[in-house]
């Protein structure tokens, strides 16, 4: 790093201006994972405002910088993996197409070197760009989705066009770029056709009733070995614990449990990951970007678990 580099930032307060003050950069080489900001919503269906997402949770991850090590992890996981803060991708207003595009060519390159990427929505159709990109570099994926819809519904079945944030995982097998077979939703609370399903499906009914350990151990049985792309819509949490989204649904889980979930992924193969579908003009006290800085911040630490 030059003297003129932006310096990694432990303030809770003072220039909070990328993701756990992490340094702003878009020199990929030497870094590990890269992290992200989307800011589209134009697939939104219910209430708007998660193009603001990104910035709400850069904000609200200065709550976290404080801890050396978050617990109750025994290890820092900047000091295993270089991190940096891509900041927010930009594409011509309005053009979804352009969105496409641009999330294809810059996420796309990240993954063609070996790195690993962690992105914040945005409303969910961010995803499935998302997983072009990965899937370039990856082949086939397993999808550890967290939501509270399944997002397999075709256009006719939501009444929508091709850009909907309700759609990526119809069109995703079709494209070859996930496994349904080795892939799993979990927190899944809204009507779907059950018979023509194609994943696993653990619902916030038993996600709630069911021990964490025991779905993390469904998950690992579904995934095996494969490359994971996991996707976490902030909507799987009860809306007590996450009021600022676009969609939401009562019967969720708790924050406390999505993390256990997902800390318990650890030993998984996680090459990408999204957050996606914070609305901050709904959300109360930074309630919802919090939890969703917590959720990527755990996502880290599960990849760099990975590493000796």
């Amino acid at each position: 790093m030059s003297d003129n580099d932006f310096p990694k930032s432990v303030s809770m307060f003072a220039n909070v201006y990328s993701y756990m003050g992490l340094p702003l950069s878009r020199n990929i080489e030497l870094a590990d994972v890269v992290v992200m900001g989307i800011p589209y919503d134009m697939g939104t269906t219910g209430r708007a405002g998660a193009r603001q997402g990104p910035q709400s949770v850069r904000l609200a991850s200065g709550n976290l910088r404080w801890e050396e090590k978050r617990w109750p992890w025994q290890f820092n996981a900047m000091d295993r993996l270089n991190v940096i803060d891509y900041g927010d991708l930009e594409f011509k207003p309005g053009e979804s197409t352009s969105m496409i595009e641009t999330v294809i060519e810059h996420v796309g390159a990240i993954h063609a070197k070996g790195k690993k990427t962690l992105c914040f929505g945005g409303d969910h159709f961010v995803t499935l760009p998302l997983l072009r990109a990965a899937h370039q570099y990856h082949g086939p994926l397993a999808l550890v989705h967290f939501d509270a819809h399944t997002d397999t519904y075709t256009p006719e079945e939501n009444g929508s066009q091709e850009y909907d944030h309700g759609c990526m995982f119809h069109y995703a097998p079709k494209e070859g770029l996930i496994d349904p077979a080795h892939s799993v939703q979990v927190g899944i609370r809204t009507e779907y056709n059950t018979q023509s399903h194609l994943f696993e499906v653990i619902d916030a009914a038993s996600a709630n009733d069911l021990s964490s350990d025991d779905i993390v151990t469904a998950i690992k049985q579904r995934v095996g070995d494969m490359p994971i792309y996991l996707t976490f819509d902030i909507d799987c949490l009860d809306p007590a614990y996450a009021p600022g989204t676009g969609t939401p649904v009562v019967g969720g889980i708790t924050t406390d449990r999505a993390l256990k979930i997902i800390r318990g992924l650890q030993g998984l193969n996680i090459v990408g990951a999204d957050v996606v579908e914070v609305a901050p003009s709904y959300d109360q006290a930074e309630i919802t970007a919090l939890a969703a800085a917590t959720i990527g911040l755990e996502i880290l630490y599960v990849m760099a678990s990975q590493v000796d």
